[in-house]
């Protein structure tokens, strides 16, 4: 069984502030809101919430700040759809691309290079509603691998091709780079996406191989090499960001971003992409009262590492009512929680109604 750093656990109201609770367990912190909305009225449009996370990884705290910014930004970002009356998907697609634009975030730009000094990155995008899935493996040369997930997504829906053909929902490497640039989504040189950072973690790392390749010191010698130069990377070593969202009609989507292990071989796809393992999002139906989505960072594709290290964010909601002395109240009820095996893991929250996000970063060392 896989030990928790950290676990929180969150219900959450767009109409009453927020009031924190006592942690229930060393472990476990606690707060309760709920979402409502007038039932007698037509909703206004204003409502919804969003939990994202930078990744679960080596953190480096001096960049703490920034990793918050994102967050707060990416929050912000999906708050604005949602209040423009856009449905979770786009406002989840949203969230991601924000994170993605992050320098300091292994995702879009900035991403770690493979062993050819190349960005290939992964994505994937689910939406509740319809149980549609889009994603990219390998994408090289598009700055928001997440935008062209939630095209392939919305292409999707659209229906079958000419003559009866299938629409893709999973593309990689060059094929899914070409689909993107013909679906009218603008290319961006690999060269353009490395940051000074990136460029730097990876001459590091290619001269700790190329050492370690000449010492041949036996499997586990360079495998105990491998995680030090890990632990030393900082940042370099952040995987997955991803976000999940409900709209104020109850829908939830989920979506996930990477640029994959630092010096993995190139055209590998990672857990990011991959259908039921980077995310999953599926809306309340006659069987379950509940709906959820999840988006994770790590997972059992690593499994045969001395080490498990991951994170995931979830969310889960579902409707309610409340008898008032002058009318009923129908709103949604959302719980959500973060959790890790890593030393670090940032996370931002906001509902439509809250005037800014909240944002925790988390350093192993500080739970207890």
């Amino acid at each position: 069984m896989i030990g928790l750093t950290n676990y929180a656990g969150v219900m959450e109201s767009l109409m009453n502030s927020a009031e924190e609770k006592q942690p229930s367990s060393p472990l476990t912190n606690s707060w309760a809101k709920k979402q409502e909305s007038s039932k007698s009225q037509k909703p206004n449009g204003v409502g919804g919430f969003v939990l994202v996370h930078a990744g679960a990884g080596y953190h480096s705290e001096s960049k703490a700040k920034e990793y918050k910014h994102v967050c707060k930004r990416a929050c912000q970002r999906a708050v604005d759809q949602l209040k423009a009356g856009a449905l979770a998907v786009e406002a989840v697609a949203a969230a991601l691309v924000e994170l993605e634009d992050s320098p300091f975030t292994n995702a879009g730009m900035g991403s770690n290079l493979n062993l050819s000094g190349e960005i290939e990155c992964d994505a994937s995008i689910m939406d509740g509603k319809s149980l549609h899935f889009g994603a990219v493996g390998a994408l090289s040369g598009i700055r928001n691998p997440v935008m062209v997930a939630n095209r392939l997504l919305s292409e999707a829906q659209k229906g079958k091709l000419s003559a009866g053909r299938i629409p893709p929902c999973f593309l990689v490497g060059r094929g899914a780079h070409d689909w993107a640039v013909s679906h009218g989504i603008p290319p961006c040189p690999s060269d353009k996406m490395a940051t000074k950072f990136s460029l730097s973690a990876y001459k590091r790392n290619k001269r700790k191989m190329e050492l370690a390749e000449k010492m041949d010191t036996g499997h586990n010698q360079t495998k105990k090499r491998r995680q030090s130069s890990e632990n030393g990377n900082g940042s370099g070593c952040l995987d997955t960001v991803g976000a999940v969202v409900v709209d104020l009609e109850g829908n939830v989507a989920a979506a996930v971003s990477s640029g994959g292990l630092a010096m993995k071989h190139p055209g590998r796809v990672g857990q990011a992409a991959h259908y039921g393992c980077g995310c999953w999002a599926e809306n309340a139906c006659n069987m379950n009262s509940y709906s959820t989505a999840v988006s994770t960072s790590g997972s059992p594709i690593l499994a045969s590492e001395d080490r498990v290290l991951g994170g995931v964010i979830v969310l889960r909601c579902c409707r309610c009512v409340e008898a008032q002395p002058s009318q009923n109240f129908q709103g949604i009820l959302v719980e959500f929680l973060w959790s890790h095996t890593t030393e670090s893991m940032c996370v931002g929250y906001m509902s439509a109604q809250d005037s800014k996000a909240k944002v925790r970063f988390e350093l192993a060392n500080q739970l207890n």
